[in-house]
């Protein structure tokens, strides 16, 4: 048993701790970073984009590290709010790095950083974003990592229990299907889902390893759109699932990329435990009839 007071544990700040990732994160910690104390960011604690406010919070915490997911993540609201996007994405980001110049900042990125041309992208391949979501991304990767104490996670699709139940892949899913909804799903869209339990294990890992850098983090399967939606649905028939497939080569909305599988072998060096695709996190293999 650990006798030594909270108060004596570096703390670290974890933003968006009321979305998927950012929650998963702050409830890791107690069993996974014991040496740490969090505090867990919401929006009714503060605006990360009132700067005055954010740089009164930090001082005041003198937070060691700073696991940053907070953003603005939605592609449809993102490609009509352009200005706020870059506020939330690439200033609030910037800033919040600055303020943490002198300790570890961990930032979450995306896959969608990609154009999707070819798949199973690595850390060495050039960002080529194709919405305004995605490029904000992209611009906050560049400023920080300017700073080497500084990382990247870009992760996927993500799996898992969301404190406003609507986050996860297949929570919005079931969402869909409770309203009798038939969806529809690219056949020939690909991602790499994980689950975010999962990567919240991993970032704490990553975390503690002291090895900051670009990483990529996601499942080690790749699925595609239809692939995912049916592994849900077999896991999930309670929930009276209907699925329809579709393809990208009818699709006329914004931009889409169709291969944004990421190659994590540069992280899967660092960690304890091997990453899995989300068939073997559901417990059966995918090509199985759905």
């Amino acid at each position: 048993m650990n006798d030594t007071p909270d108060e004596t544990k570096p703390l670290a700040w974890i933003t968006g701790a009321g979305g998927l990732i950012g929650s998963h994160n702050a409830r890791a910690a107690s069993v996974h970073a014991l040496g740490w104390r969090v505090r867990a960011l919401m929006r009714d604690d503060f605006d990360l984009t009132d700067f005055p406010e954010v740089q009164r919070q930090f001082e005041a915490d003198l937070p060691q590290l700073v696991i940053h997911c907070a953003a603005m993540s939605d592609p449809t609201v993102c490609e009509t709010q352009l200005a706020q996007t870059r506020f939330v994405n690439r200033e609030a980001t910037f800033f919040l790095s600055g303020l943490a110049q002198d300790i570890p900042m961990i930032f979450f990125s995306t896959d969608l950083v990609f154009d999707g041309k070819h798949g199973h992208y690595t850390e060495e391949d050039e960002p080529s974003p194709l919405t305004v979501y995605s490029r904000t991304k992209a611009e906050a990767e560049a400023l920080v990592l300017a700073n080497l104490l500084h990382s990247v996670v870009r992760t996927s699709l993500t799996v898992g229990k969301s404190p406003s139940g609507d986050r996860g892949v297949e929570e919005q899913l079931r969402h869909r299907w409770a309203k009798g909804d038939t969806v529809k799903l690219f056949a020939d869209e690909y991602r790499s889902p994980i689950p975010a339990e999962v990567t919240a294990l991993a970032t704490w890992e990553l975390a503690l390893a002291k090895r900051p850098g670009l990483y990529h983090l996601a499942g080690s399967q790749r699925m595609s759109r239809l692939e995912i939606g049916r592994a849900i649905a077999k896991r999930n028939p309670e929930w009276n699932p209907n699925i329809e497939s579709c393809s990208l080569r009818d699709y006329d909305g914004p931009p889409r990329a169709a291969d944004t599988s990421l190659d994590c072998s540069k992280v899967q060096q660092l960690l304890s435990f091997p990453l899995t695709g989300l068939s073997e996190w559901l417990g059966f293999s995918a090509t199985q009839p759905a």
